[in-house]
């Protein structure tokens, strides 16, 4: 069975499943389109040329006619995992009959984690589901029915950014405007916070925020002229304080709801948008409520398109596991090259870029398909030796974010207990660990940790060979790894905007696939 599925508005993609077997998610932000864009001609066209038949199932995820989960449905809509939830209806694609399925918004985000899950078949589960507009409990059975236990917090994600635009001044007062990217600038922020309970001021805001309904689209800003954090700024020590103490009131309302009610012991599925929350991640998986906690590599709405694929599958099947890698994107492109009067050109040697990284050069590595979800993974990175800290502000210059940003390590996962304490291994860079070595300067935070990536020859053979080639050099076998990408655009994806990039920017060397290419010097 060969199931073609579809995510509208944000974030959206394209992916593929035949037979229990993952083909491609292809998403809309990737190859340099705008970060969390809608779907394109350039990504339904992609699609189409990677499949040789027409689908037995066309598959469409329940989303909504506008920007808001409160406006009027498309297909079978937001929300909802019960009676209503799932449709298949006959219908037709280029004059072939197929199944038309949907199913909910939130089933898919519950059915990402449950297909990705290294779980044996039938083990029932916990959910998770914390997003921008859901925040609730659910529990799987061995059938893969699922059943809502409780909303805990409606809207813990627009809850958790809307601190960040009350306290920057370039936000504006206007009611119903949501930046998506600034809860990831709130997490690292949050690292800078002093230690202490809430305050009176602090504590007023924080139950303000938590008691709202639909606080994106009810709150303006110009409604909170009575808190001090109005416009205080985002730097402010005051603010980042704040913020972590919002961060530890949304978790701990969470934890306490399972610590009372997820009492079987079973493991904890977690997605949604606040499933990139490394520091919560790191909290669910230590909080010894589970035997295991997983958190699929895209648990926001980039990997909703592949959640109502699995869930398709389960309709038809009864199964929803499917075989999987990571690396699921396209290609990279090569649609020119390197002028060889500017650049030298040869086959890659590992230990030839061990050296050159290790000298203090920093180069684009771009092989194979792109990652799946919004992290890079190794396939399309930036890299750097991981010692000096001013190697993190150059890395943040090159990308055009703020100093305050940390920098991820990608580290071999046999060598990182010798680096990283806490959540390893995590093939996924979705958890917080406490660096080892005072050495790490480059992808070490403020508050001692770093988001780790961890590599195995399996998982990614020419990257832990780059690791291990490193190691042989400085006895480390961690590098800088951050995303390849334009400021404010997804993944790039070809040699033209490589070379335009590292232009820009001053890399100094590029791995394209199975090529080493540097500048030539004067």
């Amino acid at each position: 069975m060969l199931i073609l599925s579809f995510k509208e508005g944000h974030d959206s993609a394209v992916a593929a499943i035949e037979d229990g077997r993952l083909l491609f998610v292809l998403e809309s932000e990737k190859d340099s389109f705008p970060r969390y864009n809608s779907l394109t001609a350039e990504v339904l066209t992609t699609a189409m040329e990677r499949l040789d038949r027409v689908p037995d199932v066309v598959a469409i995820g329940g989303w909504v006619k506008g920007n808001y989960s409160v406006e009027r449905q498309s297909q079978t809509g937001y929300f909802g995992v019960g009676p209503g939830s799932v449709t298949d209806v006959p219908g037709t694609a280029f004059g072939r009959p197929v199944r038309r399925f949907s199913s909910t918004h939130e089933r898919s985000h519950i059915m990402c984690a449950q297909g990705l899950a290294p779980l044996p078949a039938g083990q029932p589960v916990y959910h998770l589901v914390w997003e921008g507009n859901i925040g609730s409990f659910y529990r799987v059975d061995e059938r893969g029915e699922v059943t809502h236990l409780r909303q805990v917090l409606a809207d813990p994600g627009n809850k958790y950014a809307y601190l960040f635009a009350l306290a920057d001044p370039k936000f504006p007062a206007n009611k119903g405007l949501l930046r998506l990217q600034d809860a990831g600038k709130q997490m690292a922020l949050t690292g800078f916070a002093e230690p202490g309970e809430p305050d009176r001021a602090e504590r007023e805001l924080i139950d303000f925020i938590l008691a709202q309904d639909g606080i994106i689209l009810n709150v303006g800003k110009d409604e909170m002229s009575w808190s001090p954090y109005l416009d205080i700024g985002v730097e402010s020590q005051a603010y980042k304080n704040v913020a972590a103490k919002l961060s530890d009131a949304i978790f701990e309302r969470f934890h306490a709801y399972a610590a009372e009610h997820l009492t079987e012991g079973l493991p904890l599925l977690i997605s949604g948008g606040c499933g990139l929350n490394c520091e919560w991640n790191r909290r669910w998986r230590e909080c010894g409520l589970f035997p295991e906690v997983f958190v699929p590599p895209c648990p926001n709405d980039s990997g909703s398109a592949l959640g109502t694929a699995i869930d398709a599958q389960l309709h038809y099947t009864g199964s929803a596991s499917v075989s999987w890698d990571v690396y699921a994107g396209d290609p990279f492109v090569e649609d020119t090259t390197f002028d060889p009067a500017e650049f030298h050109s040869r086959p890659l040697d590992l230990a030839e870029v061990a050296k050159f990284l290790a000298d203090g050069n920093i180069i684009a590595w771009a092989r194979g398909r792109w990652e799946m979800g919004p992290r890079a993974l190794g396939n399309r990175s930036i890299l750097a030796a991981p010692f000096d800290a001013e190697t993190t502000t150059r890395l943040n210059k090159i990308k055009q974010r703020e100093g305050y940003r940390p920098i991820a390590p990608i580290c071999l996962e046999s060598d990182a207990d010798q680096w990283f304490e806490g959540s390893v291994p995590d093939p996924y860079m979705l958890y917080f660990s406490s660096v080892r070595s005072d050495r790490l300067r480059a992808v070490t935070h403020v508050d001692g940790t770093a988001r780790a990536q961890t590599v195995t020859p399996r998982q990614n053979p020419r990257m832990a060979g780059l690791l291990a080639a490193f190691r042989e050099l400085t006895g480390f076998s961690v590098l800088c790894n951050t995303s390849l990408n334009f400021s404010g655009r997804g993944f790039l994806n070809r040699t033209s905007d490589l070379i335009e990039y590292g232009e820009q920017h001053g890399l100094d060397g590029y791995v394209v696939e199975d090529t080493f290419v540097t500048r030539r010097t004067a």
